[in-house]
């Protein structure tokens, strides 16, 4: 007796549109995932890495997400600010022109004093910077100016 096969039956598969809606779906999702699991930032679609909305969210919850956002919000004071209070190591990801902003680095080495290694030379060379990066850490000396360990 032949064996007759069942016809499957799938449910219709959607087309994957890229409509605005769909990215305001995404955005929506994002903004509750950032909070509770940090590393949902990784995996962001372009556009999204230049929503400062979201990049604000991503790094005050992990600062080192700066990382992952666009160079126009790595470039933007507040945003930086807000991921070196939570992560003075983001420093690393900052604009070249914010690492040798005094104020923004200060944030970072009182955060952690290791953030020294991400600063402007001429901040690794202020004895008021270097103080607080060591203050908070003794190791952080290791990247101050040669002058200042001598």
């Amino acid at each position: 007796m032949p064996i007759l096969a069942q016809p499957v039956h799938r449910p219709a598969m959607r087309p994957h549109p890229s409509t605005h809606s769909d990215s305001c779906a995404v955005r929506s999702v994002l903004l509750d995932a950032v909070p509770k699991h940090g590393q949902a930032w990784e995996s962001v679609a372009e556009p999204l890495q230049a929503d400062r909305e979201l990049v604000l969210k991503a790094v005050r919850q992990n600062g080192e997400a700066l990382g992952c956002a666009a160079a126009s919000l790595r470039a933007d004071r507040y945003v930086v600010l807000e991921a070196v209070r939570q992560n003075g190591k983001a420093l690393h990801f900052a604009a070249t022109p914010l690492q040798a902003d005094r104020d923004v680095v200060l944030e970072a080495v009182r955060q952690n004093g290791i953030a020294l290694e991400f600063a402007a030379e001429a901040l690794q060379a202020d004895r008021n910077v270097v103080f607080e990066a060591v203050r908070q850490i003794g190791s952080a000396l290791q990247y101050a100016a040669k002058y200042l360990k001598a």
